[in-house]
């Protein structure tokens, strides 16, 4: 997929589970909503996601090493004239990577993939305790333009 000398990014195998897991879970907000004991699912939604095409689980790979994931999805809707869009997910770097630039490499992945899928817009939504990550996406050129809403099923 995406090659540079010194990191890959490609999309995820049931291999990469336990790395993907650990680094969602490896912040306050996962902590209490991920169980890195328990894989079964993740096994089960890793399937979902790789037989749909229009989801992308992807992971950073550096010296052999999962260092960072993300999951992109592609939207088919009626507004803006018919638009697909992207959502960006759960993108995570493990603690030893923040700083070195692979967040921003994972988002202009997946702004260059939502381009490549004819995508109209690339949205994404982050927990209102994040505020370094909003920080972040601003500098990327992503603006806070709606407010967002949840419903625990």
């Amino acid at each position: 997929m995406t090659d540079t000398p010194e990191l890959t990014i490609r999309p995820a195998t049931e291999a990469d589970l336990p790395a993907i897991v650990a680094m969602l879970a490896d912040d306050p907000l996962g902590a209490t909503r991920e169980s890195p004991d328990d894989l079964t699912p993740y096994l089960a939604a890793l399937k979902r996601l790789t037989g749909d095409p229009n989801q992308h689980l992807v992971v950073a790979v550096r010296a052999g090493r999962v260092v960072g994931s993300l999951q992109l999805t592609i939207v088919s809707g009626l507004s803006r004239k018919g638009a697909t869009r992207s959502i960006i997910e759960g993108v995570r770097v493990h603690a030893d990577e923040r700083g070195s630039g692979l967040g921003t490499r994972f988002v202009e992945w997946a702004v260059e993939k939502s381009r490549a899928e004819n995508c109209a817009l690339v949205q994404l939504t982050s927990d209102v305790t994040r505020t370094d990550a909003h920080r972040f996406y601003e500098r990327l050129g992503f603006t806070a333009s709606h407010v967002g809403f949840k419903l625990q099923l």
